[in-house]
């Protein structure tokens, strides 16, 4: 047995966040979206439940024995009945740790679907969902890995408007940023936002005006996150500054943020260019949309 998946990486083109409630949880809306650019997994026989990972940032992941593909195949074996014949999930991690892309979430999501088919358990893709959305506020979308707007904790996913092709470029100045340090941050700021869907267009008929209009949404984590990793704030202004570039912002908590450009010429020449210049930060050329098809 071998089964493969692909796990995208999570962009949020923005994220508007609340005041904490009695429950400490902060309510949100996201515009979220996936890039053709993500971690791959693959699925094969073991003597016993086990994630093995490889790839450029497995270092990264060293050490953690209780990560986000463990726990979603424990909890869905909670809801199998009867005992299971154990498998081995091979995680290739090609995403940053750590880095507002939802790396971990989406690696859950992929590794749930492979593990239901691989018992042939009789659970459909809303229980699947169910579980995906218990292991944290990207589960649920991550696991559908398709444009998507999110309320709530990030469990209420309605659909996205219409969206043109994006042609991308990630850019993480290879620092990891703590999104609960984040949080207490943005806290103690209180600069709290409005979480009411932003009036949206069925479709957004260009990149231009998708761009335009994000110009008129957030990121409330960003400043709070600068100001624990400066290094995002130059990465911003390097994007912001390039005439290529049509929108930059951070995505999730950081530290990766994202520059949308006008096609697929200035959005290679801007990978070209930003990966000559700065050799030290991670930058991925990149479609953003989705759904992207499985490895």
């Amino acid at each position: 047995m071998r089964l493969t998946a692909f796990a995208p990486a999570k962009i949020n083109l923005f994220l508007h966040v609340g005041a904490p409630g009695g429950d400490g949880y902060h309510p949100l809306c996201s515009l979220m979206v996936f890039a053709d650019v993500g971690d791959r997994l693959a699925l094969h026989d073991a003597d016993v439940l086990s994630v093995r990972v490889h790839g450029a940032f497995a270092a990264d992941l060293a050490g953690e024995g209780n990560n986000l593909v463990l726990r979603a195949a424990r909890a869905l074996l909670a809801k199998a009945r009867g005992p299971q014949p154990p498998v081995g999930v091979l995680l290739d991690k090609a995403l940053p740790v750590a880095a507002g892309l939802g790396g971990g979430s989406s690696d859950a999501g992929a590794a749930l679907r492979l593990i239901r088919d691989a018992w042939g358990l009789p659970v459909d893709e809303a229980g699947l969902e169910e579980i995906a959305a218990s292991l944290g506020a990207d589960g649920a979308a991550c696991f559908r890995a398709s444009p998507v707007i999110a309320e709530g904790r990030g469990e209420r996913l309605s659909p996205a408007p219409g969206l043109p092709p994006i042609e991308a470029v990630l850019v993480n100045p290879r620092v990891e940023v703590s999104t609960p340090a984040v949080y207490r941050a943005f806290d103690a700021a209180g600069a709290f936002g409005d979480v009411t869907p932003p009036p949206t267009p069925e479709a957004f008929e260009s990149v231009e005006e998708l761009a335009a209009w994000l110009g008129f949404t957030r990121n409330d984590l960003e400043a709070p996150a600068i100001a624990l990793a400066p290094a995002i704030g130059d990465v911003l202004a390097v994007l912001r500054a390039e005439p290529q570039v049509l929108f930059a912002r951070m995505s999730g908590s950081g530290a990766t943020c994202f520059a949308i450009c006008p096609g697929d010429l200035e959005a290679n020449a801007l990978a070209e260019q930003l990966g000559a210049l700065r050799p030290d930060w991670w930058v991925a050329r990149c479609r953003l949309g989705g759904p992207w098809p499985e490895a």
